[in-house]
């Protein structure tokens, strides 16, 4: 970590030309992008996790499917922009007119510009406080979650979205049992066509993943020997360990309680910029008025990255005087699943029509290759693609178009091989 000393620092309070709160992705890259216009002035991080930021997508996939990439590969290196980096520590209070933010030991730090890149805390289950039940986000439980794993053991795993299906995958390919309960039918049929769920939730219980559908977790109870879940359908699971992907909340009580403009996130402009001129807001917990999607939050590595660093950006052109330019990229996200992946603009829902250009159909003995338009009557409002690679910026300018499509103009839009 760096220790630079930072601009105005008294015997009462240190202040710093930029003040991130939050030390995750879009902290590491906004202070990469204050260095880009900004190479002198002094950068503070201070963030809730115990570990410095991290390349979160890891945490369920490489690090569980890539023998060659290990925990040194994860982590971001903020320090390398010479931020002071202040970990297991939360934030309580922003004062915005005295530029100042409060600990909850009551350390104030000062700030000129002030970034709440907060993120997002994991929705959570009635459970025991019990170091094997683990609702999954930050390094701190990826390492719970692998001293749990392994050796025969038996996991369940809550939540059939993106974290709890990646963890499900991840985990029964490091010799463990997995018991996956999920409130869907099959994985995924809240955003995928029916065919292409009922297949990747084949590919799960061919994996070994013992599925348990339509279910949610109630309660449970902890003793020497494991975790007992109770589940919603009068049952009970015995397992030796418990993670939770149930996605998260976005962190926006502290925006909220300092007076500015929370919706679903941190209410700010095409610049980052909330109603007080001097603070900001970027990455999971940031609402901001995407360019084709309208009004949006996302929570997921390329937002989080590029919009850090285009309001790191923003932060030093408005404290330096300069234009600053705009966020306008409209972010994908990705995910893997054994032999499978994806990646996806704009919303999937299976609430929306669907039109599917299959190359390889689902329910085959192999993967499944495609790509599936999402349309609310003409409009389209969102594209999958199913091990279709390198076609972001494709499925961009069909959304961006903001015409009227049918079925005729989107099949062949996109190439599926």
């Amino acid at each position: 970590m760096s220790h630079r000393r930072a601009r105005g620092t008294t015997d009462q309070v240190t202040t710093y030309d930029y003040l991130i709160i939050g030390a995750g992705m879009a902290a590491d890259s906004a202070a990469r992008g204050i260095r880009e216009i900004d190479t002198d002035g002094s950068i503070g991080v201070v963030g809730e996790e115990v570990d410095p930021p991290v390349a979160r997508p890891s945490l369920s996939k490489k690090l569980w499917t890539d023998p060659e990439f290990t925990l040194d590969d994860s982590w971001l290196g903020t320090d390398e922009t010479g931020a002071v980096v202040q970990l297991a520590t939360r934030v309580d209070a922003v004062d915005r007119s005295g530029h100042t933010v409060t600990t909850a030991d009551g350390e104030q730090i000062g700030y000129r510009k002030l970034l709440l890149a907060t993120g997002g805390h994991p929705r959570q289950l009635d459970l025991p406080a019990d170091d094997r039940v683990v609702h999954f986000r930050t390094m701190a439980d990826y390492r719970r979650l692998r001293g749990l794993a392994g050796e025969g053991r038996h996991l369940a795993v809550v939540g059939g979205g993106y974290i709890g299906s990646e963890l499900a995958a991840a985990l029964v390919q490091n010799d463990t049992r997995v018991t996956f309960v999920y409130p869907q039918e099959f994985l995924g049929g809240e955003k995928y066509p029916h065919d292409l769920a009922e297949h990747l939730t084949e590919r799960f219980t061919r994996a070994g993943v013992t599925v348990h559908p339509t279910t949610r977790v109630t309660g449970g109870s902890a003793d020497a020997k494991g975790v007992t879940l109770t589940l919603d359908d009068g049952s009970t699971l015995e397992v030796d360990g418990v993670a939770v992907g149930l996605g998260i909340e976005p962190a926006t009580g502290l925006a909220a309680d300092a007076g500015l403009a929370v919706d679903d996130g941190i209410v700010v402009d095409a610049f980052g910029r909330t109603e007080d001129p001097d603070v900001y807001a970027a990455g999971d917990a940031a609402s901001w008025p995407d360019p084709i999607l309208g009004r949006t939050r996302v929570e997921h590595v390329e937002n989080a990255t590029d919009m850090g660093t285009a309001v790191g950006r923003v932060m030093a052109a408005d404290a330096r005087g300069r234009e600053a330019e705009p966020y306008t990229h409209t972010p994908s996200f990705y995910s893997d699943l054994f032999d499978s992946g994806y990646e996806a603009v704009g919303t999937l829902s299976a609430d929306l029509d669907m039109v599917a250009d299959w190359a390889t159909p689902p329910g085959g003995d192999g993967p499944a290759q495609g790509v599936v338009y999402y349309l609310a009557g003409d409009r389209l409002r969102g594209v999958l693609l199913w091990n279709v690679w390198d076609s972001t910026d494709a499925a961009r300018e069909l959304l961006a178009a903001q015409r009227g499509y049918t079925e005729a103009d989107l099949v062949g839009a996109i190439p599926t091989d």
